[in-house]
């Protein structure tokens, strides 16, 4: 856990893909644990948190409830993937759901949104979903999408500008952070569930990971239990994924901006074990 972070500076906790319902009860646990901290003196609270939500009904979309179970946690704004749409009563809420977002980079007239910018605390926080094109669904370029919303934003003035870019490929990401450096306060990586150890400050001030990890089982193979992934991979069977039963851990990174300039100080992986 950092140190108290100063009134000139901005606090944002990013939280990688939370995994079923092993994934909701450990983020709830960390932001109490944060909350606890907070009201003895030893830290502050972030100034926004933001989850990569997508797997977070029985690891295959979000629903209804669960967004407002996210919400009650105190997390701001609820990012998305290509599991967005796993579930169909998704299309009854992801329209009114201002803070709910799904990639950018789905064509033109696909239900909900691919960005938001949420007013909190006196600042202006916006909050940009990507998705990577490869080894994933063929979508828009989400460097000419990430153009034309930074186009946009320029009217909104956002005091803080972060992207989740969920995206299967390293390089796909590394290639979305430098070209967005000085440009965004932050691009943090979603997908693979598992955390890099890669964090670090660009050159022109953008603070950058390939992926923040996942919230959810420890034990299971990307939060999935054992036998049906080794039913499909050591057999070639058809298995259907269930989340994996045991400990579970929480991971993701807390970035601080200066509140001036919205450019990066410091970024930060966390990582915490629900059964500490």
């Amino acid at each position: 856990m950092s140190e108290l972070q100063s009134s000139s500076s901005v606090s944002i906790l990013f939280l990688g893909d939370v995994i079923g319902k092993p994934g909701r009860l450990v983020v709830r646990k960390l932001l109490d644990r944060f909350k606890e901290e907070a009201a003895s003196g030893e830290r502050l609270l972030p100034d926004l948190i933001v989850a990569n939500v997508e797997n977070s009904s029985h690891g295959f979309g979000v629903s209804r409830d669960n967004v407002t179970e996210f919400k009650e946690m105190g997390v701001d704004v609820l990012s998305g993937g290509n599991h967005t749409f796993d579930r169909k009563d998704v299309f009854d809420f992801i329209d009114t759901e201002t803070t709910l977002l799904r990639p950018a980079n789905y064509p033109e007239g696909t239900p909900g949104r691919g960005f938001t910018v949420v007013e909190k605390n006196g600042l202006k926080f916006a909050v940009i979903n990507l998705m990577g094109r490869i080894f994933m669904e063929p979508l828009q370029s989400p460097f000419a999408v990430v153009d034309s919303i930074l186009e946009q934003l320029k009217e909104e003035a956002p005091d803080v500008i972060l992207v989740d870019v969920h995206a299967e490929a390293t390089a796909e990401k590394m290639a979305l952070g430098w070209y967005l450096d000085g440009r965004v306060s932050a691009v943090v990586g979603s997908h693979t569930h598992v955390q890099t150890a890669d964090e670090r400050l660009l050159h022109k001030g953008t603070a950058y990971i390939s992926d923040a990890g996942a919230c959810g089982p420890r034990d299971g193979v990307i939060g999935m239990a054992l036998d049906g992934v080794f039913r499909r991979m050591v057999k070639q069977l058809p298995s259907r994924f269930e989340i994996a039963e045991g400990p579970a851990t929480a991971c993701g990174v807390l970035i601080e901006t200066e509140r001036k300039t919205g450019r990066a100080l410091s970024i930060q992986r966390i990582r915490f074990e629900g059964d500490s």
